[in-house]
């Protein structure tokens, strides 16, 4: 199917839409939160290794770890990004509803919420409006570059220039399924501690596989898969290579696109926001474009979008770019 990027009207002063400013109070409770979830994953780390020095690291604890990691990962660049936020293509209510689940799994926020907050980051990418650029208000210098990072990658949680839903995502408002996942969000990131937690001591038949499996296919897993999504906001948005044209700094990194099934190829998914596969040229691997292409192939999605040999060409960056 072809899509056609929307054009993008940059300007030095844009009207911005789409934001409300947290209150004293809802900003305390937000910055708490934010302290909690970007915290506790990483006591859970050092927990970990604290418990398999001189036990070792399981097999079971391995597996739990990747398999968590996959699962949720996919969760959200297959779900959450590709599927509800771009709508890169159409799936039936019980695929866009197990995979908004495994989204919500990854503890990056409600479904809802975090549509909203990506496509406002789309419509400011790099600009005053951008909820996590490296760019805005970052600075000259070495020091400009860290603040930038720091703030694109952890600092912008605790803005207190929220995103609204009713006006950046009003479709996944209407849609049921993905509006009752939503909701349930706080009870899944229950879960999704807990699930590991059982498999481990199910598997091991113990109570120390049990925290083993809560310890890395819990704790270390959503600590590792947070700070990949998140790079994916700062180095994604400093280091790399531009073959695409875009009105923005995005950068393809093909460390990123390999820890984050393919989201790496952030210039060509920045050039083509519509397209299903970031990885355009053959020799990019993206594993989130496999999984949509296998659904594709077994009609458990439809109508999937990429661009046209013609609309890559137009946007190739004569400097950059390699066939």
């Amino acid at each position: 199917m072809s899509l056609t990027a929307p054009p993008t009207v940059r300007d030095e002063t844009p009207t911005i839409r789409g934001i409300k400013l947290a209150s004293p109070r809802i900003l305390k409770w937000q910055r708490t939160a934010m302290v909690f979830i970007t915290g506790v994953p990483l006591v859970g780390l050092v927990a970990a290794l604290w418990w398999g020095y001189g036990r070792g690291v399981s097999g079971v604890d391995i597996g739990l770890l990747v398999g968590f990691y996959i699962a949720t990962g996919l969760g959200i660049t297959v779900g959450f990004h590709r599927m509800l936020t771009h709508q890169s293509f159409k799936a039936p209510a019980p695929v866009r509803v197990a995979f908004a689940v495994l989204g919500s799994l990854a503890v990056q926020g409600a479904a809802i919420d975090w549509v909203a907050t990506h496509r406002r980051h789309h419509a400011y990418t790099d600009v005053p409006g951008d909820p996590h650029s490296p760019h805005v208000d970052a600075g000259d210098g070495l020091g400009g570059l860290f603040r930038g990072l720091w703030y694109s990658h952890v600092g912008w949680m605790f803005a207190p220039d929220g995103t609204v839903a009713e006006v950046w995502a009003p479709d996944l408002l209407k849609d049921r399924g993905v509006a009752r996942v939503s909701r349930a969000f706080p009870w899944l990131v229950l879960v999704t501690f807990l699930l590991p937690a059982l498999l481990g001591g199910l598997i091991t038949t113990s109570w120390s596989g049990a925290l083993s499996g809560l310890l890395w296919g819990g704790l270390v897993r959503v600590m590792l898969l947070h700070h990949v999504t998140w790079s994916i906001n700062s180095i994604c948005h400093v280091f790399g290579t531009k073959p695409f044209k875009a009105h923005d700094e995005s950068r393809n990194n093909p460390i990123m696109a390999l820890l984050a099934f393919g989201e790496g190829w952030h210039n060509a998914h920045h050039a083509f926001p519509a397209s299903a596969r970031h990885g355009l040229r053959w020799w990019e691997f993206d594993a989130s474009w496999i999984v949509i292409r296998t659904m594709a192939a077994m009609r458990l999605v439809r109508d999937v979008k990429l661009p046209t040999p013609t609309q890559l060409q137009r946007r190739r960056n004569p400097r950059t770019a390699r066939t």
